[in-house]
């Protein structure tokens, strides 16, 4: 009768340890416990001592230093509302223009190249917003690692390793996006983490706060950088998860279960894309003076702006024969379909007229609709021209027609030369064109700035292209358009109709056309990732690959190149990211260890049981942070930076205060507790005092250093250019 006793027992002590795992807030160590004032004393000393290194000569040097020159010039466009395009979304520039118009700053300087003084302009404030935000980068990861390991020393260690990187200092004190970029991140992992602690008071006040300020910081990170989605993807695996323990909760009803993940998708997806949104409506509202960022959007999107050629301009809605028209390419940077009076040179295709594509507004430009037979249009009634129809366009300022052939083009050779052709209208049959309205049918008509049209060369049947290339200086330097024989639809291939004059049509005001905000928000995806991928490193700029980064390979000069300039070099501390490399493999190995001996059965006692869990979950988290936010560069075809690595250096640093924390304690398995004790004590010590070492050593590359290079031995950094590729 007691055969299924045993059985029984044995699922009724897993549910109760199920019930542990989703009930029991997450003990925490004795040490946190006993010392609550000594934690909240050292996080005001880590604090104090992060502001005061980031803040330290924060106004030297009083120029415009690396890409200064980009984000403080973004922000002069918000106080100034005018439109820019840039490959990022716009929090964080919106917060550097809010910091300058806040303290004084006007506007008006020019961000056109580093080395410019900023004279008497107010530039300290969007610095200071800056440092400010990389100050609490500190306290952050100090309070992320006290969660995880519930060590005050640990979490001193975490600090130490921040405050004292010359590489974290640098970066946040110059007008960039990526100590914004990191408070985010890190708000989110701290916020997510807090949230971890309280899951035992399910839909609290406290429960609440921290899952809402996880999605906050959520949409704050993505709103700064697209690279935003390494730490939503962090979020999202941690939270698939809980999930999926409280969905093994036998205690925790369905319906119960039905309320948590409703309010994880309220909190962590619905707030976040709607405080996302939010900002792009922000940001157009401000932005709504014509700017140097028009060319970049269709002819749709310029119509919005005031000072835009089609702002409150009216045109027919439908092109004719007979109407005068451009054409612009619906590519990142299109340019307008532009021909002039100079031909191709000799060895270039046919030795006829050149076609190009033209950034800039031009009468040039201009093309006129013409039937494919040579007569003029002198009807009274305008003929609409529809999808599928044939036509050519004439040059209006050279009266040669748009033509094609099998001549290769200049630069593109498996495509052909596009080239103007005839006398006053007159040409052959390698003039004809066929317009297609994307996703329109036979009859549809050509809608000015709204229609996206394709033109198929007849005689080849090959698709008009703007190829991106740029030509020599024979060609003006304007860009190449061919005609492609592959018809893969694509924007380079795609047109739209942006001016349009036709004396036999009816105007209309072009507000009817102008685009809904989920268009405009939607373009602007669609402009920046495609401007994302296609970006090109500066001149005499050094690109760096992702292998260079954890070995702190090669920096970035900040300021300054020879002996009598002030120069600035970003660079970590190599002490302390060599130390992060080195910390990295132990985990590997001590990880690998514990899941070893526990897979075999061992069952260790309370005080290892506790460090075992550490490693198992807390450092987990932590690696895996480090890992989203490294190996995804690997993947990405876009020129990177050094500087791309500074989010997975934060994972990778809390990761070293962890390692070494376990890694010392267990000394206790060797050696008596009092002589464990000494050598924790000793070791913890060892590792702060180098840290602060090395960054008296090497602070110079972060404040500036002004005289003699590394090679001379009078120079501040003599003896200490331990990597030939260290350019300081």
């Amino acid at each position: 009768m007691f055969a299924g006793a045993p059985e029984r027992s044995r699922c009724l002590n897993q549910r109760k340890a199920q019930q542990l795992v989703i009930e029991a807030p997450r003990s925490k160590p004795r040490m946190v416990r006993e010392r609550g004032f000594g934690a909240q004393g050292l996080l005001l000393l880590v604090t104090a001592l992060s502001f005061l290194s980031r803040f330290y000569r924060l106004a030297e040097p009083g120029h415009v230093c690396w890409d200064e020159t980009h984000f403080g010039k973004m922000g002069s466009y918000y106080i100034n509302q005018t439109f820019f395009f840039d490959v990022h979304p716009p929090l964080g520039k919106m917060l550097i223009g809010l910091a300058g118009y806040l303290t004084g700053y006007d506007g008006t300087f020019p961000f056109k190249k580093p080395g410019d003084k900023y004279d008497h302009h107010h530039y300290y404030g969007m610095r200071a917003l800056c440092a400010t935000l990389g100050s609490f980068l500190v306290p952050f990861a100090y309070l992320i690692v006290l969660e995880l390991s519930g060590s005050l020393t640990a979490a001193l260690l975490a600090a130490v390793l921040l405050i004292f990187d010359t590489g974290c200092i640098t970066i946040s004190q110059y007008i960039l996006l990526d100590p914004i970029l990191m408070f985010f991140i890190l708000g989110a992992v701290l916020s997510m983490l807090k949230f971890n602690a309280v899951k035992d008071r399910p839909f609290s006040l406290t429960w609440w706060k921290w899952l809402m300020l996880t999605g906050v910081n959520l949409a704050g990170a993505l709103g700064v950088k697209f690279v935003g989605i390494f730490v939503i993807l962090l979020v999202g695996i941690n939270t698939a998860c809980d999930l999926w323990q409280l969905l093994g909760a036998v205690h925790v009803s369905l319906v119960e279960f039905g309320k948590h993940l409703l309010a994880r998708v309220l909190c962590l997806i619905f707030l976040p894309l709607v405080f996302y949104t939010a900002l792009f409506g922000i940001h157009f509202l401000i932005l709504n003076k014509s700017g140097p960022g028009d060319g970049f959007f269709s002819s749709a999107f310029q119509s919005r702006l005031i000072g835009n050629n089609l702002h409150n301009a009216s045109m027919p809605e439908h092109i004719a024969y007979g109407s005068v028209i451009t054409i612009k390419n619906v590519r990142t940077a299109g340019g307008y379909l532009h021909s002039h009076w100079h031909l191709y040179p000799e060895g270039v295709g046919a030795r006829q007229q050149q076609v190009t594509a033209y950034l800039h507004k031009d009468n040039n430009n201009l093309w006129i609709v013409r039937k494919p037979e040579h007569t003029s249009d002198t009807d009274d009634i305008a003929q609409h021209v529809r999808h599928g129809d044939v036509f050519k366009l004439e040059h209006k300022e050279t009266s040669r027609n748009m033509h094609s052939h099998h001549h290769e083009a200049p630069l593109t050779k498996k495509h052909y030369q596009v080239t103007g052709y005839g006398i006053n209208g007159t040409g052959d049959s390698n003039d004809f064109w066929r317009i297609e309205v994307v996703g329109g049918q036979n009859g549809d008509l050509i809608k000015v700035l709204r229609s996206k049209i394709r033109l198929i060369h007849v005689a080849t049947g090959c698709v008009l292209y703007s190829s991106g290339k740029t030509l020599p200086k024979w060609g003006w330097e304007q860009v190449e358009v061919t005609c492609s024989p592959y018809l893969k639809e694509t924007p380079n291939s795609l047109w739209n109709i942006e001016d349009h004059v036709n004396a036999k049509l009816p105007n209309i005001s072009l507000e009817v056309l102008k685009p809904s905000f989920p268009e405009i928000l939607l373009e602007s995806h669609v402009v920046m990732i495609r401007g994302n991928s296609g970006l090109k490193p500066k001149d005499n700029e050094l690109t760096s690959k992702p292998w260079h980064w954890p070995i702190n390979y090669q920096g970035l000069r900040f300021s300054g190149t020879n002996e009598t300039e002030y120069r600035v070099y970003l660079l970590g501390n190599p002490v302390i990211w060599w130390l992060n490399l080195t910390s990295l493999i132990l985990y590997l190995i001590l990880s690998s260890i514990t899941a070893i001996c526990l897979q075999r059965g061992y069952r260790p006692g309370q005080r290892v049981q506790e460090r075992a869990d550490v490693v198992q979950n807390g450092a987990r988290q932590v690696l895996l942070g480090w890992l989203l936010h490294y190996l995804p560069f690997y993947l990405m075809g876009r020129i990177l930076y050094y500087h791309h690595y500074f989010p997975a250096m934060l994972f990778s640093s809390m990761l070293t205060a962890i390692t070494w924390h376990v890694l010392l304690q267990s000394f206790d398995l060797l050696l008596s507790q009092d002589a464990a004790r000494r050598v924790y004590k000793v070791g913890m010590m060892f590792l702060v005092l180098v840290c602060v070492y090395s960054f008296y050593l090497f602070h110079p590359l972060s404040y500036g250093m002004i005289g003699p290079l590394a090679q001379d031995p009078h120079s501040p950094m003599a003896g200490l250019k331990w990597l030939e590729s260290w350019e300081f």
